[in-house]
């Protein structure tokens, strides 16, 4: 099988590390953009597929490359959908993880009605000028849990309890993760849309 390179938007490590796995076995290998030096991409968009395909062309402009892009966040029933789309910046512009979880806890102190949805958004496009972008959205469903528990994955993973498993998606193991989160959904659907895509 020949292999072809995509470029995936992103800056993010855990990202590149959770995709890169997804990836294994296709006929394509994940680069991250850094390492052509493209910093990340303005993301000025209130949907998830806007900001997607807004930092897919900025990767594939700057690289000449196809580019991957992701644009995902958790979304709280009794926060209207909040953090949505501003999940990397619940906290402020220069929020990390920590922050965000602490900051999704203190807006839920004493809500009772604790559910909510991962969404993914990817976005595979040929050329900068793509007209035809391949498009894909994925969502995994659970609730906020009251505390912070586990040491895996990444963003809200330690807050988002799955009571069918009984644990947080940070409880995971990574392998089961992948097969049943938002990201790992959307990457199954979208590489069933990219063989024999060029």
């Amino acid at each position: 099988m020949s292999r072809r390179r995509i470029v995936l938007a992103s800056n993010n490590a855990a990202k590149m590390r959770e995709m890169s796995l997804m990836l294994h076995g296709s006929a394509w290998d994940l680069v991250a953009q850094g390492e052509f030096g493209v910093g990340a991409a303005h993301e000025p968009h209130p949907t998830f597929v806007e900001n997607a395909l807004a930092k897919a062309r900025h990767a594939s402009a700057r690289t000449e490359m196809p580019a991957l892009a992701d644009d995902s966040g958790i979304c709280v029933d009794a926060l209207n959908g909040a953090p949505g789309v501003l999940s990397a910046r619940f906290a402020g512009d220069s929020a990390n993880e920590q922050s965000n979880n602490a900051e999704l806890l203190r807006r839920l102190a004493g809500v009772t009605d604790r559910k909510a949805h991962y969404t993914c958004v990817l976005v595979a496009i040929r050329t900068a000028y793509d007209a035809e972008p391949l498009i894909v959205e994925a969502h995994w469903y659970g609730e906020i849990a009251q505390a912070p528990r586990g040491t895996g994955g990444f963003g809200y993973d330690p807050l988002f309890y799955l009571s069918a498993l009984g644990v947080t998606a940070a409880e995971l193991d990574p392998a089961h993760k992948n097969r049943i989160s938002h990201r790992g959904l959307a990457m199954q659907a979208l590489a069933t849309k990219m063989v024999g895509w060029v």
